[in-house]
C-alpha cells in the first residue's frame, strides 16, 4: 500500500465490519451514491435523515425522512450530503458526541469510489503526485487522500485552511493581473479577485456555461471595466457541446443537456496575455488543461484548479499539469467544507 496512507481500512470497510446497520444522513446525488454502494456491499440500512428543519415526512429512495433522535438502537451515521456552512458543519462535528460518524466518499461525477479497490489500481499515480509536493503540501494530501479513504472527519479537519493562508501568502494575486476565470458562477470568484488586490486587475475573461447562473454573472460584472463575459462551456478544443444546465454548481457537459458551444483555452487567449487561470469546471478540468497547452506552456499563468469532482482528479490533474509544464511549484490547499470538497490546486 501507499507509504502515506496511514488509515488501514476504508470508510466501507468500517461500516461492513461492524456489523451495524446505517442510518443515511443527506438525500440528493450523493446520498444516491452511497446507497447504491451500501447496497452493492450488502450493508443494511436503518432509514434516512436530515437536519430537523429540513424533516418533513418526505421520501427518499422509498424511505421516510426522520429526525437522528426517532433512530432507536445503535447504527453508524454516514454523512451523505456536501456543505461549506459553519453551524452545519459544527452540528455534524457534534453528533460523534452520540453516534459513530463516517464520511464514506463518492464522487460528484463518475462512478470510481475512493475505495481499497481504487487505491491499490491507482498506487503508483496517486505516490507520483504526492511527490510533486513538499513541505506542508506532501502533508495536506496525504491527509485528503487518507479521508477520501477511510472517513474520519478528523483527518479531515486537520488538513483543513483559510483561504487567506494562500492568497495573503505562498499565491499572492497582483494589481495587474490578466485573469481567466473558468467556471466563474455568479461573479464569486471574480469578488474574491477583487478582495485580495484591493479591486484591481488588468483583465478579466470569465466563462458560465449556465443560461441562468450566467444572467446573474452579468448583474455582478457586466458593467465592470476590461472584463469580458462568455456563456460558454470550456473543453479540449472548440466544438458544440451538450450542456445539462441546472441553475447551480452542478451544471455539467452531459449528453441528454442542450446544445452549447465550448471553447479551449488557447482558442480564448490567442494573442492575449494572460497571468491566472482559475478552473472549477465540473468534472471537465482535466479536458480544460488539454485545451490550454499553448497557453500554459508559453505564459506559465499561475494556476488554480479544483480536484475534487472526481475521484481520479487527486492524481490526474497535478500529473497533467507536471507533463505540460514541469517548471511549476505545486502546492496543495484544502477549505472548509464536508466531505472533501473545495480541495484546490495552486500552481506558480
Amino acid at each position: 500500500m501507499i507509504d502515506f496512507l496511514t488509515e488501514k481500512k476504508s470508510s466501507w470497510e468500517k461500516i461492513k465490519e461492524s456489523g451495524l446497520p446505517v442510518v443515511l444522513y443527506g438525500m440528493g446525488n450523493g446520498a444516491d451514491k452511497v446507497l447504491d454502494e451500501l447496497y452493492r456491499l450488502g450493508i443494511p440500512v436503518l432509514g434516512v435523515t436530515a437536519s430537523d428543519a429540513f424533516v418533513r415526512g418526505q421520501q427518499f429512495r422509498g424511505y421516510t425522512v426522520k429526525r437522528l433522535s426517532e433512530f432507536e438502537g445503535e447504527f453508524i451515521v454516514a454523512v451523505s450530503f456536501a456543505t461549506c456552512l459553519p453551524d452545519v458543519m459544527a452540528h455534524i462535528m457534534a453528533l460523534r458526541e452520540k453516534y459513530r460518524v463516517i464520511v464514506p466518499c463518492v464522487p460528484v461525477f463518475g462512478d470510481d469510489i475512493f475505495n481499497r479497490e481504487f487505491i491499490e489500481k491507482h498506487e503508483a499515480e496517486l505516490t507520483a503526485a504526492y511527490n510533486l509536493f513538499d513541505g506542508e503540501s506532501k502533508r495536506i494530501y496525504a491527509g485528503c487522500v487518507n479521508f477520501m479513504f477511510g472517513g474520519e472527519l478528523d483527518v479531515l479537519f486537520d488538513v483543513t485552511g483559510e483561504k487567506d493562508e494562500v492568497f495573503d501568502g505562498f499565491f499572492r494575486l497582483t494589481e495587474s493581473e490578466d485573469y481567466l476565470d473558468l467556471g466563474a458562477y455568479r461573479g464569486d470568484t471574480i469578488k474574491e479577485l477583487l478582495d485580495y488586490t484591493g479591486g484591481k486587475y488588468s483583465s478579466i475573461i470569465a466563462l458560465e456555461p449556465d443560461r441562468r447562473t450566467y444572467k446573474k454573472l452579468c448583474d455582478y460584472a457586466g458593467s465592470m471595466p476590461y472584463t469580458t463575459l462568455l456563456q460558454n462551456a470550456i473543453w479540449s478544443k472548440d466544438c458544440v457541446l451538450n450542456f445539462n444546465s441546472a441553475a447551480g454548481r452542478q451544471s455539467s457537459v452531459n449528453a441528454k443537456g442542450e446544445e452549447i458551444n465550448a471553447v479551449c483555452i488557447d482558442s480564448i487567449c490567442a494573442g492575449k496575455k494572460v497571468t491566472y487561470i482559475k478552473m472549477d469546471v465540473e468534472g471537465a478540468e482535466l479536458e480544460a488543461l488539454e485545451g490550454g497547452r499553448k497557453t500554459i506552456s508559453l505564459q506559465k499563468p499561475k494556476l488554480n484548479l479544483a480536484l475534487y469532482h472526481r475521484s481520479e482528479d487527486v492524481f490526474r490533474i497535478p500529473l497533467a499539469v507536471y507533463e505540460i509544464n514541469p517548471d511549476y511549484e505545486f502546492h496543495i490547499r484544502r477549505h472548509p467544507y464536508i466531505p472533501c470538497w473545495d480541495m484546490n490546486l495552486y500552481c506558480k
